[in-house]
C-alpha cells in the first residue's frame, strides 16, 4: 500500500485558512483526513473539542513535547500549538492523505524533519493575504481578541510571510475570493496525487 502524503497548509493567522480549506476536506478524490492539532489556547465559541483542536493545559503540552509525542510544536502569541505524531503516521501508513492545519512555524519545523528523514511525501501550501493592512481588517472584523494580540499577530504575520518561499506552493486569498483559493489548493493535491506523490 502507498504511503499518504502529508499536506501542511498554512499562513498568518486571519488570513482565512479554515475558510478555504473546508470546503474540500470531505472530497472523496482528494482522500484526506484532518489532523487535529493540540493546542494551550483557550476555546472560542464556535470550536469543537477533538474537532477544532485539542485543548490541554500548558502542563499536558510540556508532558508531550517530553515524551516526543509530536510531529512539531510552536508557541504562538503565548500559547503552544502541536501535531500528534502517532495519529499522523497511522493515518498516512493506511494510504490516506494527512492535512494539517498550522503555523508557519510548526510548518517549518515539518520541512527540516522531513528533510532529514528523506521524506517525499510532503506538500505545503503557503497562504498569504493580499496586504497587511488588508490582514488587520480580517483580524479586527473577528472581534475575538484586543488591539494588543492583533498587532503581536500583525508582527509576526510580516515574519511569516518572509518565511513563505520555503514552501512548495504560495496562493495569495484575495478578500471575498475564498473558493479562487479553495479550487487552486484542490487542483495542487490532485496534481501531486496524480504524479504519484513525488
Amino acid at each position: 500500500m502507498k504511503k499518504g502524503l502529508l499536506i501542511v497548509l498554512t499562513g498568518p493567522s486571519g488570513v482565512g485558512k479554515r475558510t478555504a480549506w473546508q470546503p474540500i476536506i470531505n472530497d472523496k478524490d482528494l482522500n484526506l483526513i484532518f489532523s487535529v492539532s493540540m493546542t494551550t489556547r483557550p476555546k472560542r465559541i464556535n470550536e469543537v473539542e477533538g474537532v477544532d483542536y485539542f485543548f490541554v493545559s500548558k502542563e499536558e503540552f510540556k508532558k508531550a513535547i517530553a515524551g516526543n509525542k509530536l510531529l512539531e510544536y510552536a508557541i504562538f502569541a503565548d500559547n503552544y500549538y502541536g501535531t500528534p505524531k502517532e495519529f499522523v503516521e497511522k493515518v498516512r501508513n493506511s494510504g490516506k492523505n494527512v492535512f494539517l492545519e498550522i503555523e508557519p512555524q510548526g510548518g517549518l519545523n515539518i520541512i527540516k524533519l522531513c528533510k532529514k528523514e528523506n521524506d517525499d511525501g510532503l506538500l505545503t501550501i503557503f497562504i498569504i493575504p493580499p496586504s497587511l493592512e488588508d490582514l488587520k481588517n480580517r483580524l479586527q472584523n473577528r472581534k475575538t481578541e484586543s488591539e494588543e494580540v492583533i498587532n503581536k499577530r500583525l508582527q509576526q504575520a510580516k515574519w511569516e510571510i518572509n518565511q513563505s518561499s520555503l514552501y512548495q506552493h504560495v496562493l495569495v486569498n484575495k478578500t471575498n475570493s475564498a473558493l479562487d483559493t479553495t479550487k487552486q489548493i484542490k487542483e495542487i493535491i490532485l496534481d501531486r496525487i496524480k504524479n504519484g506523490n513525488k
